[in-house]
């Protein structure tokens, strides 16, 4: 049987315009700099390397510079996906990313971590 993965939310506030953080979500040299150690892609397919293993996802929809959702291919029995969102305050026009992701209940807080450190390191990469 397999469980239930749980859907949950994670924001961060980047100081950097939409387009440019679009770039670094949507493109696989700028995912390339902070997601995965390389990444190809071939229409809607794309493909995460990390040491020693590999991921695809397929692309299943996105708005410029304001989101873009994957699916892992390995996941499609199931509703889970990850998504990109850009979200800018009105009245402080903070640029904020909020990242939705699924985990088993139990890994949700490790999974939160490993996406801080990531967003550290695209942080540290743009410079904010």
């Amino acid at each position: 049987i397999m469980s239930e993965k749980k859907q949950y939310e994670i924001e961060f506030v980047v100081k950097a315009s939409p387009k440019l953080l679009y770039n670094f979500l949507s493109s696989p040299s700028g995912l390339s700099e902070w997601f995965a150690d390389d990444v190809n892609s071939r229409g809607e397919n794309y493909v995460f390397f990390w040491e020693g293993s590999e991921e695809e996802a397929e692309l299943i929809s996105k708005k410029v510079n304001q989101h873009i959702r994957f699916k892992w291919t390995a996941s499609e029995g199931d509703e889970s996906f990850f998504e990109f969102r850009i979200d800018i305050d009105d009245l402080t026009e903070d640029v904020s990313l909020i990242i939705t992701d699924y985990a088993e209940e139990d890994e949700i807080e490790e999974a939160k971590q490993l996406w801080e450190s990531q967003i550290h390191e695209l942080q540290h990469i743009i410079g904010a």
